[in-house]
């Protein structure tokens, strides 16, 4: 899964937050949903534009983003 399909970061767009293209929905926020025990299904039925394509490039991302960083602060 390249996640760089799915997810952008535009200046413009929640200032610069990585979103979930074509939406103004963050990725921050979507974990926090699962954070707060919505399942994938709650979050597909409550965002439409989601798909579970967009869904997994949100875990490919955050799983990248937290390897880079405990990399860089061994």
């Amino acid at each position: 899964m390249n996640w760089q399909d799915h997810i952008i970061s535009d200046k413009d767009v929640l200032l610069g937050k990585p979103t979930i293209k074509g939406t103004r929905v963050s990725v921050e926020h979507i974990v926090g949903l699962l954070a707060q025990g919505w399942s994938e299904d709650d979050i597909l039925e409550n965002f439409p534009r989601l798909t579970k394509v967009s869904l997994q490039a949100v875990f490919v991302y955050t799983h990248d983003s937290n390897s880079r960083w405990i990399k860089n602060h061994k």
